[in-house]
């Protein structure tokens, strides 16, 4: 019993160091931000987003309600063909092609209340990318959000299927208001 008792001292203590010792790597709990989407009903889920490092504004209101708007073209480094549909909304955009910032901007210009980022990689189920400022020196003032690629694939794939220009989302959800028994989530991630 004492070398069992000693065993978990020791290896207690081993995990203290290499907690204390080790760089925090990935994203706190507070960093993460939530939003819903309400239709179309196939994708009715709770998603996880993370806000930029060093760029963007953040939300001082939410949005029951609010269109989720596929930017034309996705990776919206330019002029978008749909900027009409976006002002007053929130884009999903893809990565890629330009960096988040000047992506963020794009959207910003064309009246977007905020940019929801996905990763290009559509299989990226699970990690999750640290968008910085680039070296530009510009700024943005709508809050920008990654999200992982499966989930912003899986977005798209369901408004293409509807024949929708948006899906209707509200955001940013507080999560710790909901029961466990009562969250959607994505069945294809791993909370």
């Amino acid at each position: 019993l004492a070398a069992l008792g000693a065993a978990m001292l020791r290896r207690s203590l081993w995990l203290c160091l290499c907690l204390c010792s080790c760089p925090a790597r990935g994203l706190r709990v507070h960093e993460y931000l939530y939003f819903q989407v309400l239709s179309p009903g196939d994708i009715r889920y709770i998603f996880t987003a993370t806000p930029a490092k060093d760029f963007g504004g953040v939300f001082n209101t939410r949005y029951d309600q609010i269109h989720l708007v596929p930017a034309d073209p996705p990776e919206a480094c330019g002029e978008l063909n749909n900027g009409v549909f976006i002002q007053d909304q929130i884009a999903l955009v893809e990565r890629g092609g330009c960096s988040f910032l000047s992506k963020t901007r794009v959207i910003q210009e064309h009246g977007g209340r905020a940019v929801i980022i996905a990763d290009n990689a559509y299989d990226n189920d699970s990690f999750y990318i640290e968008m910085i400022q680039d070296s530009t020196r510009r700024t943005a003032d709508i809050p920008a959000l990654f999200l992982l690629g499966r989930d912003g694939y899986m977005i798209r794939r369901s408004l293409e299927q509807h024949g929708l220009p948006w899906a209707v989302i509200s955001i940013p959800v507080n999560v710790t208001s909901i029961p466990t028994y009562e969250m959607m989530q994505p069945p294809w991630t791993f909370w």
